[in-house]
């Protein structure tokens, strides 16, 4: 065993190094892997904001927050989640203000607040819009600083690929040490989910390449549960053609979206909301203008023209540099081309609402989890809020049943043996596959047959393309032999989760017969089916492909009704 800790975080974006920080807090000897830069984190790729309850701009209230997620989730959310979620968020706002988060604000001084979609107030607190990158730096800063007082250690550039289940509980991870090659084995009381989602399954995503459902697919192989995994948002606005994201802030101070006609077709679909209605009403929206011939270029126009050079200047200048950079578009001046694209996993690693999973040990947060606080369908703002608030909760309850069971770390020696062999299979391989081309018909085939709408005949056809690529997947051939920085070798791995995380999100997708959120099937299931599906699809691996079950949805205060924007 290379090494051991009370609390061992996998990922460094926000919700890993949340709860990191908590968990040191609490009196834990914590430590983070994380197969990146944690500043590299996917998190600081987040631009329009963090919702929470403040009431800055106008009347606003933890439970009128709390409702709009429950009808934003499409019903499908778990209340008393929710409810922890929104009563908590404010004191978590202030507490990373007064850590240095630089905010917006208005004139009174006070933290501004935008309005975003399907939000019965102006509750997203932003750094103009860059928001994940304030907030990533600010927790780094926090981490440290930590690291400067003892008891937190970051082991950067190491490849979290296989989770240590000993004695009926998860107590470390196997890693791929990037840097100097080689396994290392990391023993730990308890282990943090923290890797963030799974966009890379789809050509066109807002997502980095980092973004490979890492820890979803190792949780599966451990035996855990994953929890609704048919929803994957499709963002409204991501740039044509290159998928990069432009926020849904944009349209939050006032944004326009047209069809080629010029028209503000919004009106049609959502007519209170227009643009501010739900992402996945507005990506809905956009794909049935586009598939009627009324795009550009299977695109639509966002027009921000009419806010003015100063608005934009002030609230939206990583958008602007963005659109000028990559569509070679001043959105001073025109509009930029979007279109709707994959964006986030509402699915995930199945959590109790302190982050713990079935597995003793292992907690999960952020992205990678399930809670459920976003049902069939995220509000935008409050996935950031979610690293921060549910973090913090799993790095507590992480920290403190390691350190008051004071269970013993017990990693057999057999552990790195059988992950030394099987690296070795892998690079042992001389002919077969590269790991590219799989990847790349696998983004290509999901985009197709799984995307904003959904059909029966495309959903199994794309059933059998996940088997043949599976099937391919296990000749696979990494050419670098090497030791140092083998990407060709984490790449191949990769690949792997993603093949798995698929097949787990296509049978589960196929049996929801109903429309509910990011799941639509307007051709054979066009309305939701409360009496049949009001129910969280549950996946586990058994052999050699997933398993589908279902269980109940943790209802409230709130009973379903028709979604209106």
């Amino acid at each position: 065993m290379f090494a051991k800790h009370d609390v061992l975080v996998i990922g460094a974006g926000c919700a890993g190094m949340r709860a990191a920080i908590e968990a040191h807090d609490t009196g834990a000897d914590v430590a983070i892997v994380s197969k990146l830069h944690p500043t590299r984190s996917h998190s600081g790729a987040a631009e329009g904001g963090i919702n929470a309850a403040l009431g800055n701009t106008a009347e606003d209230s933890p439970e009128t927050h709390a409702f709009d997620t429950v009808k934003g989730s499409d019903y499908l959310g778990d209340q008393d989640a929710i409810e922890i979620f929104t009563a908590e968020a404010p004191g978590d706002i202030y507490q990373l203000e007064h850590w240095g988060c630089v905010f917006s604000r208005n004139e009174d001084g006070k933290l501004a607040q935008r309005p975003f979609g399907a939000a019965g107030s102006p509750r997203t607190v932003f750094a103009a819009d860059i928001t994940g990158h304030v907030l990533i730096h600010v927790l780094y800063e926090q981490v440290m600083k930590r690291m400067v007082q003892g008891g937190l250690q970051v082991y950067e550039e190491y490849f979290a690929w296989q989770l240590v289940v000993n004695d009926g509980r998860c107590q470390g991870v196997v890693c791929w040490d990037l840097l100097n090659g080689g396994v290392k084995v990391i023993g730990a009381k308890t282990v943090i989910l923290a890797t963030g989602g799974a966009g890379r399954l789809y050509r066109a995503t807002t997502n980095a390449y980092a973004c490979t459902g890492d820890g979803m697919a190792i949780a599966l192989h451990a035996g855990v549960p994953l929890k609704d995994m048919e929803f994957m948002q499709f963002h409204p606005t991501t740039m044509y053609p290159t998928g990069i994201l432009i926020t849904e802030g944009c349209r939050g101070e006032g944004g326009y979206l047209l069809n080629a006609d010029g028209e503000r077709f919004m009106a049609k679909y959502a007519p209170n909301a227009l643009e501010l209605a739900s992402r996945d009403v507005v990506s809905r929206s956009e794909t049935t203008e586009i598939e009627e011939g009324r795009g550009i270029n299977g695109s639509v126009l966002l027009d921000l023209r009419h806010l003015g050079a100063e608005k934009i200047l002030t609230r939206l200048p990583g958008s602007r540099e963005l659109a000028m950079t990559y569509a070679g578009v001043d959105p001073i001046y025109d509009p930029i081309p979007v279109r709707p694209g994959a964006h986030y996993h509402m699915g995930g690693v199945a959590t109790d609402n302190w982050g713990a999973t079935e597995l003793p040990g292992l907690y999960a947060a952020g992205e990678v989890a399930c809670v459920s606080v976003h049902g069939a369908n995220r509000l935008g703002g409050n996935s950031l809020m979610e690293t921060i608030t549910f973090g913090r909760r799993s790095g507590k309850a992480a920290a403190e049943w390691a350190l008051s069971e004071n269970p013993p770390v017990n990693v057999p020696e057999s552990v790195q043996r059988d992950a030394e062999g099987e690296v070795g299979k892998l690079l042992g391989r001389s002919k077969g596959e590269r790991p590219w081309q799989i990847r790349d018909e696998l983004g290509t085939s999901m985009l197709e047959n799984f995307g904003v709408f959904r059909r029966e005949e495309k959903m199994q056809a794309q059933l059998e393309i996940i088997d043949g690529l599976r099937d391919r997947y296990k000749h696979v051939v990494v050419e670098d032999k090497g030791d140092v920085f083998n990407s060709d070798l984490t790449q191949a791995m990769e690949l792997g989760y993603l093949l798995d995380i698929a097949a787990c999100m296509l049978q589960a997708g196929v049996a929801r017969k109903e429309s509910r959120g990011a799941h639509a099937r307007p051709y054979d299931y066009p309305e939701r089916d409360d009496e049949n599906f009001l129910k969280h699809s549950s996946t586990r691996w058994a052999g050699d492909g997933p398993e589908l079950s279902y269980t109940d949805v943790r209802m409230g205060k709130w009973l379903p009704q028709e979604r209106k924007y």
